[in-house]
């Protein structure tokens, strides 16, 4: 018998999400092996991801997630990598690494193991399965390859490209030999998009007091390809700047999951007028690529040929903070949790 320290979600958020909608609490004690005659698992977490898609998870009858709502009083749960202590289920072994959906705590008990994915590639480090191996990688994957049906020399515009996802498409598209121009919010973050991760230009939106005029400098003939991870404004002025026959792929909206009332978009008849094709996409419809995923970005980490940067947070008191400040971009590559070591 353990004590368990976990993350409870208090009540459902309007407006902006703080620290204090989130609640560290520890339980008594936690059984450290399964129910008899039981298919569940049960997990020591190592690492949490902190995504954008839980805001929406935490506002009541929000139907823009496709998962569940988090429960007032429950434990708030999300990817993350853990190592297995005990298992009635015969496909996964004690001792063996998986990464999936999980409780934000120290030890859960996963009763439909069936949703989580065993990890087969432990020599690269094990917090990438929440990032650039796991389900933001799988993302800018699908997103970019398949959604945006990218050619060698188009013209590539990533926004929020330092996050967990954005880092990785303008990666994807410079292999692919795309000219490639990211957005973030501050200083440090644009300098690491063209000196770490490689893109041809990035700017500091914020200091962009017309993101129209922005993009015309940035791409004088136009935009072939949008990755969309912000929505509001930003969307209004690349409908302005893509060429005929662009594609965008939209990934999130992050601008608009704290806001009551979400911002109006003007510039939708430029998909009429320029043939754009602009479709969203949610990761889980690809799960099941996810092993064919896996073995072709490994060569690409090994070789070097993709940089990847993670901001950890240490310990699950760290969490709510964390995850609050993913709203706020205060995160510089993948925002992780840190819950024990390997």
């Amino acid at each position: 018998m353990r004590a368990n320290k976990k993350v409870v979600f208090k009540d459902y958020v309007t407006g902006v999400v703080e620290e204090s909608d989130m609640e560290v609490v520890t339980t008594d004690t936690v059984q450290l092996k399964v129910p008899e005659g039981s298919t569940a698992v049960l997990l020591r977490n190592l690492y949490l991801s902190c995504d954008p898609h839980m805001r929406a998870q935490m506002t009541k009858n929000d139907r823009r997630g496709a998962m569940h709502n988090f429960l007032p009083g429950s434990v708030i749960s999300g990817f993350g990598v853990g190592k297995v202590l005990d298992s009635g289920h015969p496909d996964f072994k004690t001792g063996e690494y998986v990464w999936g959906v999980t409780g934000w705590e120290e030890y859960s008990l996963i009763r439909a193991p069936e949703t989580l994915f065993k990890i087969k590639h432990t020599d690269v480090p094990l917090s990438y399965y929440t990032g650039i191996l796991g389900m933001p990688g799988l993302t800018a994957f699908v997103g970019f390859h398949e959604i945006c049906s990218p050619k060698k020399g188009e013209y590539v515009f990533v926004s929020a490209a330092s996050g967990a996802v954005g880092q990785l498409v303008g990666q994807f598209a410079k292999l692919m030999g795309c000219y490639v121009v990211g957005s973030a919010g501050s200083d440090e973050k644009v300098n690491i998009l063209k000196n770490k991760f490689g893109f041809d230009e990035a700017f500091n939106y914020k200091k962009e007091p017309d993101l129209n005029a922005a993009l015309e400098r940035f791409f004088p003939e136009g935009i072939d390809i949008y990755y969309e991870n912000v929505g509001g404004s930003m969307l209004d002025a690349v409908l302005l700047n893509m060429r005929e026959h662009s594609r965008i792929a939209v990934c999130g909206m992050v601008s608009q999951y704290n806001l009551e009332r979400s911002e109006g978009v003007h510039n939708l008849i430029f998909l009429v007028t320029k043939r754009i094709e602009m479709k969203g996409f949610n990761v889980i419809d690809h799960f099941h690529r996810h092993s064919q995923f896996v073995e072709t970005i490994i060569p690409h980490i090994k070789d070097r040929k993709i940089a990847y940067m993670e901001d950890k947070a240490q310990g699950l008191d760290s969490a709510p903070a964390a995850l609050v400040g993913l709203f706020a971009g205060r995160n510089v590559g993948k925002q992780l949790v840190v819950v024990a070591d390997e």
